[in-house]
């Protein structure tokens, strides 16, 4: 059975699409096949990021238009070999949390993760999408207005009744934990309320990589946290690596 992941944001900027990618990408490299479905409708991006842009055939608006069925229009990606991805339409296109599932259920027997690029807002239709997630990851970054939209994005999915989410912050630097933003990141996970499962450095190597869809360095701080968190995913013990203190 294929775990369902849903990686959703309060609001836009928190770097979700960059967390999908890295994770997607490690979770290929460990050995599992993956899928990222992307519904970022209209500014999908994750085929630049692995440097196919140029070769996508289809996209999710074909599926959910009839034209192809949803193994059809998923593309493979050359720099990852157990990764796949179902890119966002370059359009807006209407979308129900049920087509959502019944692509899932159609692929899962394929896949090992799917992890789903959600919409970031919490006006969107995000809360519907991700009800048959196994898990939600929130996204957030140190800046006050991402924290807050995350406790609020946070506290909708508990009332509806999901329980399983976990927080990564994204983004963390020397500059703003303890000097600028945040006296640390305890108290980002305090006023989110979700149990931490990762942090991820802001690093420039990670930027350029993903901006020219090539692969991440090897030495890139912010792919060994991609890595320790897709191994956290797996039921591994790997410590955090960045310090909470």
């Amino acid at each position: 059975m294929s775990k369902i992941i849903a990686v959703t944001s309060g609001k836009g900027g928190t770097g979700k699409s960059t967390v999908c990618a890295g994770l997607g990408y490690t979770l290929a490299k460990q050995g599992h096949r993956t899928l990222l479905i992307e519904l970022d409708f209209g500014l999908r991006c994750l085929d630049i990021m692995f440097g196919i842009e140029n070769e996508i055939k289809y996209d999710l608006g074909d599926v959910l238009n009839n034209r192809k069925s949803a193994l059809e229009a998923v593309a493979n990606v050359p720099m990852a070999s157990n990764l796949s991805l179902l890119c966002a339409p370059k359009t807006l296109t209407s979308v129900t949390a049920e087509q959502i599932v019944d692509i899932c259920r159609s692929v899962k027997k394929y896949f090992e993760y799917i992890i789903i690029d959600t919409g970031a807002g919490i006006n969107s239709h995000v809360f519907e999408i991700v009800q048959q997630a196994n898990l939600i990851l929130v996204v957030s970054t140190p800046d006050p207005v991402c924290i807050r939209d995350a406790s609020l994005m946070s506290d909708e999915f508990y009332n509806r009744g999901n329980k399983s989410q976990r927080l990564i912050i994204n983004k963390i630097s020397k500059k703003v934990i303890g000097e600028a933003l945040v006296s640390n990141l305890d108290e980002i996970i305090d006023k989110v309320g979700v149990q931490l499962i990762g942090v991820i450095p802001d690093d420039f190597k990670t930027t350029v990589a993903t901006g020219k869809g090539t692969p991440i360095p090897t030495d890139s701080s912010a792919l060994k946290a991609f890595d320790a968190i897709s191994k956290r995913l797996g039921g591994e013990f790997v410590p955090l690596t960045v310090k909470t203190s």
